[in-house]
């Protein structure tokens, strides 16, 4: 019997009655990823440009989450036509590509992502997860419709570019990264800088008006909270590590403060 795939995240954001809420999966760890996609989040990124992750670790994060009702997005390292091409093949529907500054870096992004003749990705879903090793009808033709594709706008370069980025044939929507865009324009560790919120709002302006989404990431929640005001249709609101991070010096806090107190002296 002939295999179906998920909906891409294309498709969920376009049936989406409200802006879609997820979070980073940076640990590499498919225990990590498979609680996270069970948490009643939108959607998750799995991300190999900052973290640990490889194409074996990838693969199996992307089994580990197949089980649950939520949208798996893979960050690549780079817009690199090879890594793509392997990338999708494990398996991986959604990408997003990073450091995309402008409308030439999108285009190559989008070829690398097709078939020829309209693009440049290699063939071999025969041997791959992404056809299901040819158990999919149909895949060679209809992988377009497979396989979504978002780009992320983080220089200021790319904040003028927006436009010409957003309106590329194949870029199915932006996602903005204010960390980066905020080094970019001088301003290295303050996401919250006026400049960089102002810089993100005109992001969100030009991509809306191209009439593809447009997301941000925004892990203090009153930023989220107004760039989903201003419009975002999709955000990351943490992460599996900062999560994490902060919870275990929360608990370090209460209960080895509460040992130090208790503790006799002699």
């Amino acid at each position: 019997m002939p295999l179906r795939l998920t909906p891409t995240f294309r498709t969920a954001l376009a049936e989406a009655s409200r802006p879609l809420a997820g979070m980073w999966i940076c640990t590499g760890s498919p225990l990590v990823a498979e609680i996270c996609a069970g948490s009643g989040l939108d959607w998750v990124l799995i991300d190999m440009e900052h973290s640990p992750n490889g194409l074996e670790s990838v693969l199996a994060q992307l089994q580990a989450v197949a089980a649950y009702p939520v949208t798996p997005v893979v960050r690549v390292p780079i817009g690199d036509v090879v890594t793509i091409k392997q990338v999708l093949d494990l398996g991986a529907q959604n990408l997003l590509v990073p450091m995309v500054s402008s409308r030439a870096d999108a285009e190559a992004a989008v070829a690398a992502v097709r078939y020829p003749p309209r693009g440049t990705r290699g063939v071999g879903s025969a041997l791959a997860r992404s056809a299901r090793w040819n158990r999919v009808d149909g895949y060679l033709a209809d992988a377009d419709a497979h396989v979504s594709l978002f780009v992320q706008i983080e220089t200021a370069a790319g904040v003028e570019a927006a436009a010409d980025i957003a309106a590329v044939d194949g870029v199915d929507g932006v996602f903005v990264g204010p960390s980066d865009l905020a080094a970019s324009m001088g301003v290295l560790g303050q996401q919250t800088h006026p400049d960089v919120v102002a810089a993100v709002l005109q992001t969100f302006d030009a991509v809306r008006a191209a009439g593809k989404p447009v997301g941000v990431n925004a892990f203090d929640p009153a930023a989220a909270d107004a760039y989903l005001a201003a419009g975002a249709d999709f955000i990351l609101a943490g992460a599996d590590v900062a999560l994490l991070a902060r919870g275990s010096e929360a608990l370090a806090a209460r209960w080895v403060a509460a040992s130090d107190d208790h503790r006799p002296s002699y």
